[in-house]
């Protein structure tokens, strides 16, 4: 039986936790001067909009509605380590950005563009040294 040694993120500074509330946010940033929403989050270079070089970091909503998905039933490349078969799209967020994402805790036949949708943490693969590598994800919203 394999033990896990510890969970470590995917990327850094993809997402933090609130911990008051124990919610976990995407984190993306906003150019100063025209508005434009980046994830992830830029902390040097241009907006692509505007060309301006100030950036403040911003939270991002943990809901969302479906923009497109696929659903992948053939191991891609090396890089991906996860599960197959598994479902990608893009998530459309009120914020006014589209972000890709796979989707998890679903049916895939439920799948479905403007379904609402929400934000989690969940395991992507473990890595050679067993740790459990941590990725967003979002599931669809449960009434």
């Amino acid at each position: 039986m394999n033990t896990i040694k510890n969970q470590i993120p995917v990327r850094k500074d993809l997402w933090i936790v609130d911990s008051s509330q124990g919610k976990v946010r995407l984190l993306g940033s906003k150019c100063k001067q025209c508005g434009e929403v980046f994830f992830p989050k830029k902390n040097e270079g241009v907006c692509t909009h505007c060309q301006h070089e100030e950036f403040i970091e911003i939270t991002l909503s943990p809901r969302g509605k479906i923009y497109s998905y696929s659903v992948v039933n053939i191991r891609p490349p090396e890089y991906y380590k996860g599960e197959v078969p598994y479902a990608l799209g893009f998530v459309d967020l009120p914020e006014g950005i589209q972000i890709e994402t796979l989707f998890t805790q679903c049916d895939y036949d439920e799948l479905a563009v403007d379904l609402e949708v929400e934000m989690i943490l969940d395991t992507l693969h473990i890595d050679e040294e067993g740790n459990e590598v941590i990725c967003y994800k979002f599931r669809p919203v449960r009434a």
